[in-house]
Order: C-alpha cells, then sequence, then structure tokens
C-alpha cells in the first residue's frame, strides 16, 4: 500500500493574552491509502485545528503536508484548488456548513458547477449521491433546517463526494448525533469508503468508535501525537496515562 497522506512536523501557533501559544506541536503521520485513520483527544486538543491546517484552512509556522507525494503546502490560486479538489471535509454541524438559503441540492451541486459541469449534469449527479448516502431525491429540495442533524450530514457526506476526492476528512462527524444515528452514519462511512476506496481521517473524542471504525489510531494531547496504534493495541495496552484516562471513560 501507497501513503495518501504524509504529514511533517507540522507546528502552528496563536497569539494569546499578548504572548504565543503553541496550538499544535512537530505532528507527524501518514495515511494509506484506502485505509481509515482515527484521531481521538478530549476537546480542546487541537484535533481540528490539525486539520484544518492539513486541509489549507490554515495556515502552519513550518511543516509539510503531501497529498499522493505532492506537496500542497503553500500552493495558491488555480494549482491550490485542484490539488484541494481531492480533499474533503465532513463536519461536526453539518446545517452550518450549509448555506441556509439555499437548498440541499443546491449546496452539493455548487462545487460541480464550479468545476464546469452542466446543470443538468450537476443535478442527475446530485440525485445519484442522495440515493448513495440512503436520502430519496426529494431532499435535493430542501433546505438544511428542513431537515434532521443526521439527514443532512448524509446530505454533507454527499457534498464531499461530489467531487471524487481521494481523501475525506471527518471532523467529528458524528458527535452531533444520538446514539442510533450515529451508528447508521458510520456504518455508511465505511460502506462508501469500502465502495469507492476511500481514504478517511476520523477525527473523534471516542475510542470504542474508533475501535468499529478505524485499522490505526493516533491519540492527541496538548497538540502533539503522544501514542499510535491499532485500536486493540492503544486500547487494551494503553502506554501513555492520558490515553489510560480516555479508555477507561469508555470502559
Amino acid at each position: 500500500m501507497e501513503k495518501i497522506l504524509e504529514v511533517k512536523n507540522l507546528r502552528k501557533t496563536f497569539y494569546k493574552s499578548r504572548s504565543l501559544f503553541p496550538a499544535v506541536e512537530d505532528v507527524s503521520f501518514h495515511l494509506m491509502r484506502g485505509e481509515c485513520l482515527g484521531l481521538v483527544g478530549e476537546s480542546g486538543c487541537r484535533k481540528s485545528t490539525t486539520a484544518r491546517l492539513i486541509a489549507g484552512q490554515l495556515e502552519p509556522d513550518r511543516g509539510s503536508v503531501r497529498l499522493e507525494g505532492e506537496e500542497i503546502l503553500g500552493l495558491k490560486g488555480k494549482k491550490k484548488q485542484a490539488v484541494y479538489t481531492k480533499l474533503q471535509m465532513v463536519f461536526q454541524t453539518p446545517q452550518d456548513s450549509f448555506d441556509p438559503r439555499c437548498t440541499l441540492g443546491d449546496g452539493i451541486m455548487e462545487s460541480m458547477r464550479n468545476r464546469g459541469m452542466k446543470k443538468d449534469q450537476a443535478r442527475e449527479r446530485m440525485y445519484r449521491l442522495l440515493e448513495q448516502v440512503e436520502l430519496d431525491r426529494s431532499f435535493g429540495e430542501r433546505y438544511p433546517h428542513e431537515v434532521s442533524g443526521g439527514e443532512c450530514q448524509r446530505a454533507a457526506i454527499a457534498r464531499a463526494l461530489a467531487v471524487d476526492p481521494r481523501l475525506v476528512i471527518c471532523d467529528e462527524a458524528t458527535s452531533a448525533l444520538d446514539v442510533t444515528v450515529q451508528a447508521q452514519i458510520v456504518e455508511l462511512l465505511k460502506r462508501l469508503q469500502k465502495e469507492r476506496k476511500l481514504s478517511l481521517l476520523f477525527i473523534c473524542h471516542d475510542l470504542a468508535l474508533v475501535q468499529h471504525m478505524c485499522q490505526r489510531v493516533l491519540v492527541m494531547y496538548q497538540g502533539k501525537i503522544i501514542e499510535q496504534g491499532t485500536p486493540d493495541e492503544v486500547i487494551q495496552h494503553p502506554r501513555e496515562a492520558y490515553t489510560r484516562t480516555l479508555v477507561d471513560s469508555v470502559l
């Protein structure tokens, strides 16, 4: 298997109370093609900051992010847009990621239209994507506030798939859902990963969920990767005290 994502020595600091605050400190890891890699840690450990750095939404102080062997940090203009099409994100609160003035269908079609696809073609592809995430075609005409959280998250997954990405980053994509819906979304992601041979970076605070979903897991604490391994290795034989605390919280 080849590496689809390789992150090396990623670092980001912010100013806080007139002093520098280290948010992400020398984070390094890789993700293999077709793999689901979990990134776990409590709220505030900077998992989402790491995701935003990888996705080009924040500029790091230093480090390297290579996607399919190509350095993607520092890209500008059309080249950045083309490369980052290969990488899509699914967020924690899907209603907030859709324009409330537009239908779900319009939100899904936007990236296709931006790439030059004709409206009729984009609409038909949007309907097929809704079916793939187990939503009726009628959801394309609904607005974000007219659907449940789980339904909106399915539409957000459809939107992420619209440009045929190589890598999808799920940033706490299930944490705002109730347990039953959460399980349904996880099974949907697993099915889509297998069918589309997707690579997933699955950011979560729930080790039990990661154990069900991922092949490997990284544990983050205060902006650093402190432990990694298979979910069974990390859960059954945690080396760090912080990891043991995470394990105890789900047992």
